[in-house]
C-alpha cells in the first residue's frame, strides 16, 4: 500500500529536466510563444457564444462572472507558475502530484487530464466544424448534413431546422433568439411529431447501409488530423502555426471591442446594483460557471516546461500574462455586449454576431466567425498539445508503455507515436460521437486538477519548504486555499450527473492503473529514485 503513494523525489524530476540530447523533447520556446499558446488554448468560440448564454444569468453582471471565473483561474495558475517554475517537465499537473501527493493521485490526475485536453479537443473539432460549414454558406457552398455532422447531431440540426420552419408558420408572435422562442422550439424538438421526423429525415437526406443511415462529421475528422500532423513536425512550427493564429483572433475580438463600442447604451447597464445584477451575486457565480469552459487551457502552458528555453523564468510570464490578457478581453466584449443589447434580449444561440447583424452590420459577423474559426484552431491545437505531453510523462514514468508513448522521434524532437494516436482518436471521437455531454466533462476535470494543484502547492510547501523557487506563489496558504474554494465551487455548480461521470471516468483509470500501471510503475522498480530515498 506504501507504494501506491511513492513519490517521485526533486533530484530525481531536475535530472530528467536536465537531460539533453536526440530523445529528449527540444526547448524552442519563448515567453512570448509561451504566452501565445495560454492565450491560444483560451479564446474559442467560448466568448462568442457561453456570453450569451451566461447575460441572461447575470445581466450585464456578466463583466462579474468573467471577473470571478479569472479569479478562480488566477489563484490555480499562480500554483501552477510555481510548480511549473521548480519543476520544469513535461506533465504539468500530473507531475506535481507525483513529486507531492504519491504515484496514486498522480496516476488520478493525469487521467483526469484526458478529460480536459483529449475530450477537449474532440469537442472543439466539432464546433471548428459548425463555424466552419457556416464560413462556407457565406461562399454559398453548402455541405450535406450528413457529411457535417455525425448522425444523432446532423438528425437534431434537421430536426431544429424543421421546427424553425413550424414556428415561423405557426408561432409568429415569437421572436428568433430570444429565451421564449428557444423554450418553445425546445418543446417542439422534445416531442416532434411522425411528420416533423419525417420532415427531419428528408432534410439530413443520410445514405442508408444495412438498413442504418450514417452520418460523419468530415470537416471535424480533416482539421483535427491536420493539427495532429502540424504537432507531430515539431514544436516551433506547433508555436508558430499557433502565434500567426492568436494574432487573427486577439484582432478580431479588438475589432468587436472597437466596432461594438460605437453602439454601447450605458444605460444598458443598469443604474443601481439591482438593474447592474439583476439576480444578485448568485446569478453572477451561476453565470461564472457556465461560462468557465471559456476559460480551461491556460494550464496547458505547463505541460510544455520540457520545451521552454528558460523555464523557470519565461512559464510564470506565459501563465499569468496569458490569463491577465485573456480577462481583461473577456471583460470588454462582456461589457460591450450587454451595453449593445438589453440583458434579457440577448441572443443565447450566437449573442456577438446576432447583436451586429441586429444593426445590419453582416459583413461584422461574418468576420466574428472567421475569427472564432482561427480561435478553436489554436484551441484544437493546444489542447492536443498537452495531452501529449501528459502522455509522454506518464510512458516516461512506466505508468502506460513507454515504448509508445514517450518514443521522441530524431529529427522532428517530438513524442510522434502517441501525437497520432491521440489526433486520431480526437478525430474519430468528433466526427462520429455527439459531444455535448462530453463537452460537459471537460469542465470539471479541469476544476478538479485545478484543485489538486492548489492542494500539492501546501504540501510541497511543508515537505520541501528549502527546495529553491524561481517564482513563489504569494501569499500562502491565502492563494491556494481561496483557488480550492473557487474552483470547488464551480465544481459544485455543475451538477450530480458531471460528478457521477467523473467518478465513472476515474473508476475505468483504476481498473488500468491496476492491471497494468503497478507492474512497470518506473518507481516501484526501482529505475528512479523515490522521496523517501
Amino acid at each position: 500500500m506504501s507504494k501506491l503513494f511513492a513519490k517521485k523525489s526533486m533530484n530525481a524530476l531536475m535530472a530528467e529536466a536536465s537531460a539533453e540530447g536526440a530523445e529528449t523533447l527540444e526547448r524552442a520556446l519563448g515567453p512570448f510563444q509561451l504566452t501565445a499558446l495560454g492565450i491560444g488554448a483560451v479564446i474559442g468560440a467560448g466568448i462568442f457564444v457561453l456570453s450569451g448564454l451566461g447575460a441572461h444569468y447575470a445581466g450585464p453582471g456578466l463583466m462579474l462572472s468573467f471577473v470571478l471565473s479569472g479569479l478562480g483561474c488566477t489563484f490555480a495558475g499562480l500554483c501552477y507558475a510555481e510548480f511549473a517554475a521548480m519543476i520544469p517537465l513535461a506533465g504539468s499537473a500530473y507531475t506535481y502530484a507525483y513529486a507531492t501527493l504519491g504515484e496514486l493521485v498522480a496516476w488520478i490526475i493525469g487521467w483526469d487530464l484526458t478529460l480536459e485536453y483529449a475530450m477537449g479537443a474532440s469537442t472543439v473539432s466539432s464546433g471548428w466544424s459548425n463555424h466552419f460549414v457556416e464560413l462556407m454558406e457565406i461562399f454559398h457552398i453548402k455541405f450535406p448534413l450528413w457529411l457535417a455532422y455525425d448522425h444523432w447531431t446532423g438528425l437534431g440540426v434537421a430536426l431544429d431546422s424543421v421546427g424553425r420552419q413550424i414556428m415561423a408558420a405557426s408561432y409568429t408572435t415569437f421572436i428568433p433568439g430570444t429565451q421564449e422562442y428557444i423554450k418553445q422550439l425546445g418543446a417542439l424538438k422534445a416531442a416532434p411529431t411522425g411528420d416533423m421526423l419525417l420532415r427531419a429525415h428528408q432534410v439530413l437526406g443520410a445514405p442508408v447501409i444495412f438498413g442504418h443511415e450514417i452520418g460523419i462529421n468530415l470537416p471535424a475528422f480533416l482539421i483535427a488530423m491536420v493539427v495532429t500532423t502540424v504537432l507531430a513536425i515539431g514544436i516551433k512550427e506547433s508555436a508558430k502555426f499557433n502565434s500567426t493564429i492568436v494574432v487573427v483572433k486577439v484582432a478580431v475580438v479588438l475589432f468587436v471591442l472597437a466596432l461594438g463600442v460605437k453602439y454601447v447604451h450605458p444605460a444598458n447597464w443598469g443604474h443601481d446594483w439591482h438593474t447592474f445584477a439583476p439576480y444578485g451575486f448568485s446569478g453572477i457565480g451561476a453565470g461564472a460557471a457556465y461560462i468557465f469552459f471559456a476559460y480551461i487551457g491556460f494550464d496547458a502552458v505547463s505541460t510544455t516546461a520540457q520545451e521552454a528555453k528558460n523555464p523557470q523564468r519565461d512559464l510564470p510570464i506565459g501563465i499569468i500574462a496569458s490569463l491577465l490578457v485573456c480577462t481583461a478581453l473577456y471583460i470588454g466584449v462582456a461589457a460591450v455586449l450587454t451595453g449593445m443589447v438589453p440583458w434579457q434580449q440577448v441572443n443565447i444561440e450566437a449573442p456577438i454576431a446576432r447583436a451586429f447583424l441586429d444593426r445590419n452590420l453582416t459583413w461584422a459577423s461574418d468576420i466574428i466567425t472567421a475569427g472564432a474559426l482561427a480561435g478553436l484552431t489554436s484551441v484544437m491545437l493546444v489542447m492536443l498539445l498537452g495531452q501529449t505531453r501528459v502522455l509522454y510523462a506518464m510512458g516516461n514514468d512506466g505508468l502506460l508503455p513507454r515504448k509508445f508513448f514517450a518514443e521522441v522521434h530524431p529529427r522532428f524532437r517530438t513524442p510522434f507515436r502517441n501525437t497520432f494516436l491521440v489526433g486520431l482518436l480526437a478525430a474519430i471521437v468528433g466526427a462520429l460521437t455527439p459531444i455535448d455531454d462530453i463537452g460537459k466533462m471537460v469542465n470539471i476535470g479541469t476544476l478538479l486538477a485545478f484543485v489538486i494543484v492548489c492542494i500539492a502547492i501546501m504540501v510541497l510547501r511543508k515537505t520541501n519548504p528549502d527546495r529553491p523557487r524561481p517564482f513563489r506563489t504569494p501569499w500562502v496558504p491565502f492563494v491556494p486555499v481561496m483557488g480550492i474554494l473557487f474552483n470547488g465551487y464551480m465544481m459544485y455548480k455543475l451538477g450530480w450527473i458531471n460528478w457521477a461521470r467523473l467518478i465513472i471516468w476515474l473508476l475505468i483509470g483504476l481498473v488500468v492503473y491496476f492491471t497494468y500501471s503497478v507492474k512497470h510503475s518506473r518507481v516501484r522498480l526501482g529505475e528512479t529514485t523515490t522521496s523517501g530515498d
